[in-house]
């Protein structure tokens, strides 16, 4: 025990150093946005009763243990320490001024008896659960209104168990919107780092309403056919850091988002300030993606040294009519990707629509996107562009980008309508409506 403790403070310390942030290319400590506290009182989750044979339910350990940290209020936080071994439970509530601590060997594992997981509302940007309308089941691991958590350790894991809700999905049984793994709501200086989190039944990690998160050092594993797995999904939320992460999903890796259509438009949130680096994964589907529900608005996002491989899409941007929103000041680079479908992708055409409340006329506007340094090889397709007719994109900025096709087959052409910007040494060399020019020379986003 003296040695596990030993190593608990030593993790606090390596916790303790800066973090840096990056929002248009200005750098500042992340140590400033996500301040640190020591945890003086330390509390382990076998005193509560916690039995760690993966078999014992341990959700009154759980709840009694965070029950504890809520209603004692030690000064500086408390420590929730789980020791190795399999800790089965039902889905569980964080609270305030906590660490939720896995050492080496530990695992939290859900329950998969779907009969007794709890309900909660939908979220008022959505307007309904994302899968099905209604209700929506409850994250595994949850919190609202929270400040000061974090969730870490020595790569303990965080399992969700969710082939049972894939399943479902695929036999079309579900009731309701399916759990994700973490979700934090309305919550501020988070967090996550050097944990392993798995199987998912949904997405992973999901800030909404958020502010102040760094998430680091964690890796997502999911099947690569586990439907809707996306890795980390900033919603409506801001001074977001994600980086040095490896994630293997069966959706998109990092997807920034900020609600669905008109509930997304009255809840008027946007995701800004997020910061995404060296992150390195394999999907299905995208890389890093920004929507497709971005009816709250995304600006101001900064993603560098991506590597992706055996990936759908390398970059992708999208966003519909009736979603509204505006999506401006996008800058991505220095990306590598191998082995994917198509290597950048920005369309104003895809996904879906809550119901037919929504107003077809609420256009998007996306002005003001830069890809830069960008190596592929084995594209299929280098890309395509898509706007919308009556709101062309504009400011669309591609540099020193390499696109490498199928040895044997090529890649494709470029494909594009309804967009205006600029190219710089592109190859193969994009649409014709990229060639303008005004702008070539320092490649500017500003509009």
């Amino acid at each position: 025990m003296l040695k596990s403790l030993f190593r608990i403070l030593v993790g606090i310390v390596l916790l303790n150093q800066c973090f840096w942030f990056s929002v248009n290319g200005d750098w500042v400590t992340c140590s400033g946005i996500v301040p640190m506290w020591h945890r003086n009182d330390v509390i382990s989750i076998n005193d509560f009763g916690g039995v760690g044979d993966g078999r014992t339910i341990n959700t009154n350990a759980f709840r009694e243990a965070i029950y504890r940290i809520e209603h004692l209020r030690r000064r500086g936080g408390t420590l929730l320490y789980i020791p190795p071994g399999v800790y089965l439970t039902e889905s569980f509530t964080l609270t305030s001024h906590m660490t939720l601590y896995l050492s080496k060997g530990a695992v939290i594992r859900a329950t998969q008896d779907t009969s007794i997981w709890p309900l909660i509302p939908p979220l008022p940007s959505y307007g309904r659960g994302r899968e099905l309308p209604g209700p929506r089941y409850r994250s595994f691991i949850h919190g609202e209104g929270l400040r000061d958590v974090i969730i870490t350790g020595e790569n303990g894991t965080i399992d969700g168990q969710g082939d049972v809700w894939w399943n479902m999905w695929r036999q079309k049984t579900l009731k309701f919107t399916r759990p994700n793994l973490i979700e934090l709501m309305n919550s501020k200086n988070i967090i996550i780092s050097n944990v392993i989190f798995q199987n998912s039944p949904f997405w992973n990690i999901h800030p909404v309403y958020c502010s102040n998160v760094v998430i680091r050092y964690v890796t997502i594993l999911a099947p690569y056919d586990s439907p809707n797995t996306d890795g980390i999904d900033p919603d409506s939320s801001s001074q977001v850091c994600i980086e040095d992460s490896y994630i293997a999903t069966g959706d998109d890796l990092v997807a920034v988002k900020s609600g669905w259509d008109e509930y997304g438009i009255q809840y008027g949130r946007k995701s800004s300030g997020i910061t995404i680096r060296r992150v390195t994964g394999s999907s299905p589907f995208a890389g890093i993606a920004i929507g497709s529900e971005t009816s709250g608005g995304v600006e101001n996002v900064f993603a560098e040294h991506i590597n992706i491989f055996n990936t759908g899409i390398g970059i992708h941007v999208k966003t519909n009519s009736g979603r509204g929103g505006t999506i401006r000041n996008i800058t991505m680079s220095n990306v590598y990707m191998e082995n994917v479908r198509t290597g950048i992708r920005i369309l104003g055409d895809v996904g879906d629509h809550p119901d037919n409340g929504y107003n077809a006329n609420a256009l998007p506007v996306v002005k003001g996107v830069t890809l830069k340094n960008i190596w592929g090889v084995n594209v299929q397709q280098p890309g395509m562009i898509h706007g919308i007719k009556d709101s062309p994109f504009r400011g669309i900025c591609l540099s020193s980008i390499n696109l490498h096709g199928v040895p044997g087959k090529g890649g494709g052409p470029w494909k594009c309508s309804d967009v205006s910007g600029s190219a710089l040494q592109v190859i193969p060399w994009p649409c014709a409506e990229l060639t303008s020019p005004h702008g070539v020379g320092s490649c500017s986003n500003s509009i």
